[in-house]
């Protein structure tokens, strides 16, 4: 058995939907499908949601936005308008939540309407398959993957999980499943969502549970590159990774893959193929177990939107592990993530991703044992295997906060 992912690039059109269609006949297997939303549909839900929870009444032209891109799917999908009943199903629940009352715990709300991107992409998925002869069942994942109540970043409850999930994808009558990447469901049946570009996590995830022979992840991109295309001409494709050196760049930033993928498939070696579904007969990339020493060209990986606060105490006392236990502690409360630390006698240096919804709150409470500065709108570069030449590249030009050097890793902080 196996485990495809499909991201929203990959199902973005109605093309690529049938060019999805022959990547399946390739494989002729048991398969799991864990599709995320459609192109940009979970940055359109995201407008919706807050415009919800700000009670902004350009909700409505947000959420018309959302049916129209849909509904222009089907239509091409079918050759004419159609109406298909378990897709409106699914717009009227939508319409319901955000024609209700708000509560207080923007998270949640945002949960409960962002979901509704791969609840939609896969039942029209789904429902085209059965109609040109793909026999498939559809699977509400939210019924299997159970998680607790920490919405937008929830945790699964790996025992229960498993024991619900090899009770819903029994291969005994069905060989092809579809079910939504991203999103879970709490014990009570709220709707959780697992972390941004989460989809990749519950590809591993499933696959865990089912014990998969393998995952393969359907990108835009031959496989995973040394760089991101958008910002750096010629890239090379990497042909294998160590799960050890996927995790380092996904955790660094790498948008290929999420960076919680890598673990549940290492705890029972089951490889990860990254491969494109504009070219599905190549090769990729393989991330598995690598005995034999990694040579890679410089890998280079770049995070956008970082802050960076450097915190000096009120008194001048040294920086100690008490102070430094205190502000983690407050990091965690604001469930901030720290991507570089740097400390002096004096001085703590965190930078980190910039929230949404700022840090006014964050900087007031340090001010209350510290000075504080910050910056914002800063780039991180993180890169693996580096070379001067690569770094006096990066830093041509550009004012530099902060850099740090290890035996393979080079880490800088820049403007």
């Amino acid at each position: 058995m196996k485990v495809f992912k499909f991201g929203g690039a990959s199902v973005s059109t109605a093309e690529a939907v049938r060019n999805s269609v022959n990547i399946l006949k390739l494989y002729p297997c048991n398969k799991v499908l864990v599709i995320s939303a459609m192109d940009k549909i979970t940055n359109a839900l995201e407008i919706v949601a807050r415009k919800y929870f700000n009670q902004d009444p350009e909700m409505w032209s947000a959420f018309q936005d959302v049916k129209n891109y849909h509904d222009g799917i089907v239509a091409e999908l079918w050759g004419e308008p159609t109406e298909l009943p378990e897709v409106e199903k699914l717009f009227n629940q939508l319409i319901i939540r955000i024609k209700g009352d708000r509560s207080l715990n923007f998270d949640y709300e945002y949960d409960q309407i962002v979901a509704f991107g791969e609840l939609l992409s896969t039942q029209i998925i789904s429902l085209y398959y059965n109609k040109i002869g793909i026999k498939n069942r559809w699977v509400d994942v939210r019924n299997c993957l159970k998680t607790d109540d920490q919405f937008r970043e929830a945790n699964i409850n790996w025992e229960l999980s498993t024991r619900l999930a090899k009770r819903q994808f029994t291969f005994e009558s069905d060989d092809l499943y579809i079910t939504q990447g991203f999103i879970g469901g709490t014990l009570t049946n709220q709707t959780t969502t697992l972390g941004r570009e989460g989809s990749d996590y519950t590809a591993g995830v499933l696959a865990n549970l089912l014990d998969a022979e393998e995952v393969c992840i359907w990108k835009n991109v031959p496989g995973i590159l040394n760089a991101d295309p958008d910002f750096f001409s010629d890239t090379q494709k990497l042909d294998e990774l160590s799960y050890k050196e996927a995790i380092e760049l996904s955790y660094s930033g790498a948008k290929v893959i999420h960076p919680k993928t890598i673990k549940p498939l290492q705890n029972k070696n089951i490889p990860l193929f990254v491969k494109s579904f504009l070219e599905p007969e190549k090769s990729g990339t393989i991330i598995h177990a690598v005995e034999h020493p990694l040579e890679l060209v410089p890998v280079i990986i770049m995070k956008k939107n970082m802050a960076l606060i450097t915190l000096t105490p009120n008194d001048f006392s040294f920086i100690s592990i008490n102070s430094v236990s205190d502000v983690f502690s407050l990091f965690a409360k604001y469930r901030l993530r720290v991507g570089l630390i740097q400390q002096s006698a004096l001085d703590l240096s965190l930078a980190f991703d910039e929230p949404e919804q700022g840090i006014e709150n964050l900087i007031s409470q340090l001010q209350q044992k510290f000075e504080v500065k910050y910056n914002t709108g800063l780039d991180l570069v993180t890169i693996r295997y580096y070379l001067p030449e690569t770094i006096t590249q990066i830093e041509s030009g550009r004012k530099i906060y902060v850099e740090q050097k290890s035996r393979r890793t080079a880490r800088i902080l820049l403007k």
